[in-house]
């Protein structure tokens, strides 16, 4: 399957007057079936290619000043065009950086038929992006299942959350695979529900607590009687 990939740059010069400050703006963009070059100013387009019919336009109306030059800049701009798709061939050929990162864990606190929700984090990943598949003992499920648009680092990869909602069941194994193109093979991670075992601290401390009383009273008392002989 052929992935669609926008290649965009923008440029922007703020141009200085005496009185006022203006901003300057070109657009070259393109994916693999369309593209797109425009200049700018102050938020009102100036120029724009017209690739279908071969040439520029300036659709500012006539009394206003249009752009100094127009000459040649349809030709630059076809040129312009064939870099980016140039570019933009050399990012499909590359498969660029597998997760770095993938964890799976419960949005709540398990208990034993009560709704909750599985989370699956997918981090570290250029491009984007990637395709999560859950399991639920062995079999494929798509009930219940969702996931987010993905979300851009600093770092300039990316992090992707899909979740499930499920209710556990004691016994019961979910597993979250995802498939990258610079993977090989799918990630996958496995979680498996494990019933909450009750704890019996407090009752041990307790019960511990109340025979070292019944101790300490016993042998208080003990010593009161062998005070009372003695006197």
């Amino acid at each position: 399957m052929k992935v669609s990939e926008l290649v965009f740059v923008l440029s922007c010069v703020l141009c200085v007057s005496a009185d006022v400050l203006h901003d300057d703006f070109a657009i070259n963009g393109c994916s693999d079936t369309d593209g797109e070059v425009m200049y700018g100013l102050d938020n009102e387009e100036t120029w724009y290619a017209d690739f279908i019919n071969s040439r520029g336009e300036e659709p500012q109306p006539s009394f206003i000043d249009h752009i100094g030059r127009s000459e040649g800049m349809f030709e630059e701009a076809l040129e312009g065009q064939r870099v980016c798709k140039r570019n933009l061939g050399l990012s499909y050929k590359s498969p660029g950086d597998p997760p770095s990162s993938l964890l799976i864990y419960t949005r709540d606190h398990v208990e034993l038929g009560e709704k909750n929700t599985l989370i699956c984090y997918v981090t570290g990943f250029y491009p984007a992006p990637v395709k999560v598949s859950w399991t639920k003992n062995g079999r494929n499920t798509t009930e219940g299942t969702s996931i987010n648009v993905p979300h851009p680092s600093r770092d300039g990869s990316f992090t992707q959350i899909s979740r499930l909602q499920f209710v556990p069941e004691q016994g019961d194994i979910y597993s979250c695979s995802v498939e990258h193109p610079a993977l090989n093979q799918p990630l996958t991670r496995i979680w498996e529900v494990e019933e909450q075992q009750p704890s019996v601290g407090p009752a041990v401390f307790c019960g511990l607590g109340l025979t070292v009383g019944l101790l300490g009273v016993a042998a208080g008392t003990f010593f009161l009687v062998k005070g009372n002989e003695c006197s």
